[in-house]
């Protein structure tokens, strides 16, 4: 089990890949934010954006997942308190391969728990060509050791 101590400021993490597919993206989109752009190619090509894309949220998601099954597999992580930024600096199209990265910012105790810390990531999720598409500053609520976790 990995604890609040275990994740230095500054340290940085590979998260693996993600390749994005269309039906991914109109199930999302259909599901949470149906606009034109998200839910049917051609509307997709008639719109500024030219073709289909993801919704930000959508991507969002992406680095969620990669966060949570490789940094927090073996964490001891208690939710978290929210996000302070997200930027969406690129459209995500099908059969984009997105790598996604996290850096520990900083960390500070928690107001109302102290046996917990509250960690602050900055992701990053970056397309097959270098460009990042998506960054994010997330808190998330890590047990100290001894503090009645695992």
């Amino acid at each position: 089990m990995r604890y609040a101590e275990d994740y230095p400021k500054g340290e940085h993490y590979d998260l693996g890949e993600h390749k994005v597919t269309a039906d991914e993206i109109i199930q999302f989109g259909r599901t949470y934010d149906p606009q034109p752009y998200h839910i049917d190619e051609k509307l997709g090509r008639d719109s500024v954006f030219g073709g289909l894309i993801a919704s930000g949220w959508n991507t969002c998601g992406i680095w969620m997942k990669l966060y949570v099954t490789t940094l927090l597999s073996d964490a001891a992580v208690e939710g978290s308190p929210g996000v302070d930024e997200i930027r969406f600096l690129l459209p995500v199209r099908p059969g984009d391969v997105l790598h996604g990265t996290a850096e520990i910012a900083g960390a500070a105790p928690s107001f109302s728990d102290p046996g917990v810390v509250i960690i602050k990531n900055k992701g990053e999720l970056i397309r097959g060509d270098g460009q990042t598409v998506l960054i994010l500053t997330l808190s998330s609520r890590f047990r100290k050791r001894g503090n009645g976790a695992g």
